[in-house]
């Protein structure tokens, strides 16, 4: 005889394998041979709706009727799938903040003539790069953390406070970047959208993030152990050629990287600049602190015009016209500070000031038009003069 769990499940993946299901989900539930389709169809049809919703309430607030009735039968569908998997003896966790706006949703859903969005209605944060369905066979279980873990300040910035704990499960340092109260929608929205961008990129000189907490509005991230100023000003008199160059590579890299995901920064600095050091003297660049990168992909307008960023290109009018010059500029100054340690422009005659001259000549048709050629330039510097940062 037929065993009747077995039936039920079969029923249930035979249903889903006719829905379509975009890579960009599918590869999110990769690891689940058996239902990562059913979660990517459903994470999928979800964001539909969330995205059309979060658009028509900055509109009409009025949301179609069709597109009504089809996402409250999502909801029910979406209940019945998840109590199916349960009852055949699978574990499925629904992402909290997910399950919170489908509970959001299901009161002001009407099944004739559209549904009218509140005027209260927050935008749903739209999850598309982690899975919003886990089982536990694929969870690993980590200690239970004490109720409390003891943070130590480290930093400040105009929105946030940087804090640092050791992780009870790793025993390593992670850092906390909290926002700070009082902060308006528009700043709350930026600041998560700085870990949204810092959560898609990928790359060895880029900090990672780790984990948002909408409760206290602060993410979890690499922990870093020095900004670039502080490292070369406490070591400016002994630092070779060679460590010198490794480093700015490390940042051009870096930046070459964040350029080539159609980014932004808009707010290098030498404070923004971090660097992980380890015993055994070695250092690696990681580029931080993404709360006025410009995204071409985000229809968000993070400023309107007014300036921002700490190394201010003179040229530039107007911080909505910022472009990849004007972040050559930044570059430019960076550059200098990190082969002289003199925060000031280096205009000698050797091969360094050449190329921070023309980064930040004022005459922008004659700066380097991007990152890469700028590497190509420092990749084949051979030495400095002996009295670069006397």
């Amino acid at each position: 005889m037929a065993d009747p769990v077995e039936l039920m499940l079969a029923d249930l993946t035979d249903q889903y394998a006719a829905e379509p299901a975009s890579t960009a989900y599918l590869r999110l539930y990769a690891d689940d041979e058996r239902f990562g389709q059913v979660f990517a169809s459903l994470h999928q049809r979800l964001n539909d709706h969330f995205d059309q919703i979060n658009g028509r309430a900055r509109s009409t607030r009025h949301y179609w009727a069709d597109n009504s009735r089809a996402l409250i039968a999502l909801i029910d569908e979406l209940a019945e799938t998840i109590g199916t998997l349960r009852r055949a003896g699978f574990d499925v966790a629904f992402r909290r903040d997910y399950d919170a706006a489908v509970r959001r949703c299901k009161p002001w859903l009407s099944m004739g003539g559209g549904s009218t969005v509140p005027e209260n209605f927050v935008p749903i944060e739209i999850v598309r790069y982690e899975p919003v369905f886990v089982r536990s066979e694929t969870m690993v279980k980590l200690k239970k953390q004490a109720p409390t873990v003891k943070l130590q300040l480290i930093g400040e910035g105009s929105y946030a406070h940087v804090f640092s704990f050791v992780d009870p499960d790793y025993g390593i340092k992670i850092a906390v970047k909290r926002a700070k109260k009082g902060l308006d929608d528009r700043d709350l929205h930026r600041f998560r959208e700085e870990f949204n961008i810092l959560k898609r990129l990928s790359f060895p000189y880029v900090v990672e993030v780790y984990q948002y907490d909408e409760s206290r509005d602060e993410y979890k991230m690499e922990f870093c152990d020095e900004t670039l100023r502080k490292y070369i000003n406490r070591r400016n008199n002994n630092l070779t050629f060679a460590t010198r160059k490794r480093i700015a590579l490390q940042f051009l890299y870096g930046i070459n990287y964040i350029h080539g995901q159609n980014l932004l920064h808009r707010d290098l600095s030498l404070q923004n600049v971090l660097l992980k050091v380890y015993a055994s003297k070695a250092v690696l660049v990681k580029l931080s602190d993404f709360g006025l990168a410009k995204d071409h992909a985000s229809d968000f307008t993070h400023t309107k015009t007014e300036m921002r960023g700490t190394i201010l290109d003179p040229t530039l009018n107007s911080f909505k016209e910022y472009n990849v010059l004007n972040e050559v500029y930044s570059i430019g100054w960076i550059l200098s500070y990190i082969f002289t340690g003199k925060e000031s422009l280096s205009r000698t005659d050797d091969e360094i000031s050449r190329i921070v001259q023309k980064c930040t000549t004022n005459d922008i048709g004659q700066r380097y038009p991007d990152a890469r050629t700028i590497i190509l330039d420092v990749e084949r510097m051979e030495s400095l003069p002996a009295d670069a940062t006397a």
